[in-house]
């Protein structure tokens, strides 16, 4: 490969290479780069098919950079939609846990749109974690090892006001067609849904509503296809549910609020009474 010392040189190697915002990545490996032997090597490793993330160390999310370690799921910009529907649905101190949190994006993300908040993460993959306390750790949060709920401290049992899951929901059958920066560069654990793409939500679901607090919800990422299983999911456990979406960004959501006892009717918050 030539040497590479100008940012049309780079985004020409991208482009050929089928990069869709090769100007954008180019700009990117360029400010990255100490020195053109690094430029050439983060070039060649792009082109290799390793995420722009894991080459730079970060990804650009809901406007703040979140580190994204080697290995890590990248978080996508859809998700960004999750973020901005559970900022909405939040009240001051919330207590919040990132399900499910990869690189911890989510999570940090919400505690700036906040401007603080109670938080925790979890995941089962330990490079995650690794990578998500670079990211939570900083902002006051914790970050815990685990299957799921099987991670969260005990005292935060039907405490919980916000729920955010970005759980897989990819069929096995369908890992084949991802992309292969996606398919060879990032955990398994973090796409595959199961046969159905639904394992994952489905032991989420099963699980919320002993977590949540009293009119807390649940934010769970889906696919649009998968929506009313996934919509389903949550109804079967008892939550209020609604589904919202994002054509622009492809992105589709399903939340579900935990009924308050009748004891409080005045604090329960249908999901479907709140604009998105």
């Amino acid at each position: 490969m030539a040497d590479m010392t100008r940012g049309s040189d780079v985004a020409n190697a991208l482009r050929a290479a089928g990069c869709v915002f090769a100007e954008d990545e180019a700009r990117v490996l360029l400010d990255a780069a100490r020195h053109p032997e690094e430029l050439n090597r983060m070039v060649a490793q792009r082109l290799s098919g390793l995420p722009l993330e894991h080459i730079v160390g970060w990804a650009d999310f809901c406007g703040k950079r979140m580190r994204v370690e080697p290995g890590v799921f990248v978080p996508r910009r859809r998700t960004e939609f999750l973020v901005r529907k559970a900022a909405i649905l939040a009240k001051p101190g919330a207590v919040v846990v990132d399900l499910c949190c990869g690189s911890g994006a989510i999570g940090a993300a919400l505690n700036d749109l906040l401007g603080g908040c109670e938080l925790h993460a979890a995941d089962i993959d330990p490079a995650a974690v690794r990578c998500a306390r670079l990211n939570i750790e900083p902002r006051g949060g914790w970050v815990h090892q685990g299957d799921l709920f099987d991670a969260l401290p005990l005292k935060l049992r039907g405490t919980v006001d916000l729920l955010l899951a970005n759980a897989p929901y990819v069929p096995t059958g369908s890992i084949g067609m991802l992309p292969p920066e996606a398919r060879l560069h990032e955990p398994g654990t973090a796409l595959d849904g199961g046969a159905d793409g639904l394992a994952v939500q489905r032991r989420v679901a099963l699980g919320a509503a002993q977590w949540l607090a009293p009119g807390g919800f649940l934010v769970m990422e889906t696919s649009e296809q998968q929506a009313p299983e996934s919509a389903g999911l949550l109804q079967r456990v008892g939550l209020l549910v609604n589904v919202a979406s994002d054509e622009e960004v492809d992105a589709t959501v399903v939340i579900g609020s935990k009924v308050v006892e009748a004891e409080e009717p005045d604090s329960q918050e249908d999901p479907e009474s709140i604009s998105f």
